[in-house]
């Protein structure tokens, strides 16, 4: 089996059906953007399978001139619009426990990963942003409940939204934040299924007071039940 094998048997690759799936999907969000709302940034989580899907989708879904000619410093370059920037966010990770990773899978060290250079050879070349730091400097602790790693995955989408709210932004993340994004923003929304590399669709008005100052309104969600991969009903209440 692979999981006896594997460096890290908590760090499944894709399927060669998940590249293709993910690519399929990166196309359909491509098609799905407009000049004035194209994805501007893209924040992936650490796990081999989401830097995978990534790959795939900002390959699929970034008219090449958005993408950074490999040669240039990402460092050093003016921030622009026009080119697709893309970097890793240990917030979006997976749930840290054993019902989301199984029994027996964290590391005994604590160390999750190798360095963060080798995860971002993963990615497309020439896109990664280093001028900016991630929300979570570090992976979150091993065992958070499942409401805590809830709370966390609604927290980041908000606090990522707040960071860049000039952008439109494309987080990679895990089928639990999937369903986060729309139960934590649609009223009595109650997620039941997310396929893989099913996708939401979120928007907010912004009015800027400064180049710096803004007021953001709620989060409305756009995706409709089982429209991208996503079945989700609504609670009754007494």
């Amino acid at each position: 089996m692979w999981v006896l094998r594997a460096a890290r048997p908590w760090d499944p690759p894709l399927t060669e059906a998940g590249r293709i799936r993910a690519w399929t999907v990166g196309k359909r969000i491509r098609c799905l953007q407009t000049a004035a709302a194209a994805v501007d940034r893209v924040l992936v989580s650490p796990f081999l399978r989401c830097l995978q899907t990534a790959a795939e989708a900002v390959s699929a879904s970034a008219p090449p001139s958005t993408l950074r000619p490999p040669a240039l410093d990402s460092s050093h370059a003016v921030p622009s619009t026009l080119r697709l920037k893309v970097s890793i966010e240990y917030g979006l990770c997976e749930m840290l426990n054993t019902r989301a990773m199984g029994p027996n899978t964290a590391p005994v060290d604590g160390k999750w990963f190798p360095e963060i250079s080798e995860l971002e050879a993963v990615l497309p070349a020439g896109t990664i942003d280093h001028s900016v730091g991630p929300v979570y400097e570090k992976m979150p602790q091993w065992e958070e409940s499942v409401p805590e790693a809830r709370n966390r995955f609604a927290s980041v989408i908000q606090v990522l939204a707040d960071k860049y709210p000039q952008e439109n932004l494309l987080l990679v993340t895990h089928g639990e934040a999937i369903g986060v994004s729309i139960s934590y923003f649609k009223k009595d929304a109650e997620v039941f299924d997310v396929e893989y590399c099913a996708f939401s669709h979120l928007e907010r008005e912004i009015t800027f007071e400064s180049e710096e100052e803004f007021t953001a309104g709620n989060f409305k969600v756009v995706t409709k039940d089982g429209q991208t991969g996503i079945r989700y009903t609504y609670s009754t209440l007494d």
